[in-house]
């Protein structure tokens, strides 16, 4: 508990960082089961979910990762603690999974020739 005998999830921004992180985890949780759901390990061509699955689920884990050290204040940055290893792990996903800019590129290419078809 903080301030006294108040518990931390009686905080109104607590209560906004926690829920906005498990939506948020939820919604990425869903994607990637839904594209190893229909993933056909025999074929090629799954890129178009397979960019979008880390084109929103690299962001999303820094963003649940950059309000869990917000929500521990000066706890979450120091070594000691998970969660610090953790926002480092996620930032290390937008940039060893492919840059934003490439998954765009080829979503977009993937796209059009969904049109095309």
């Amino acid at each position: 508990s903080a301030f006294g005998s108040k518990n931390l999830y009686e905080f109104g921004q607590i209560q906004k960082h926690v829920s906005e992180s498990y939506a948020e985890y939820m919604a990425g949780r869903c994607y990637v089961y839904a594209l190893a759901n229909q993933l056909d390990l025999k074929s090629y061509g799954n890129g178009l979910d397979a960019d979008g699955v880390k084109l929103y689920c690299a962001p999303m884990a820094k963003n649940v990762a950059d309000r869990a050290i917000q929500v521990m204040g000066g706890y979450g940055y120091v070594g000691e603690y998970v969660v610090e290893r953790m926002w480092r792990d996620a930032k290390l996903l937008e940039i060893g999974g492919g840059t934003n800019e490439s998954h765009h590129k080829n979503m977009s290419r993937d796209l059009k020739k969904l049109r095309e078809i």
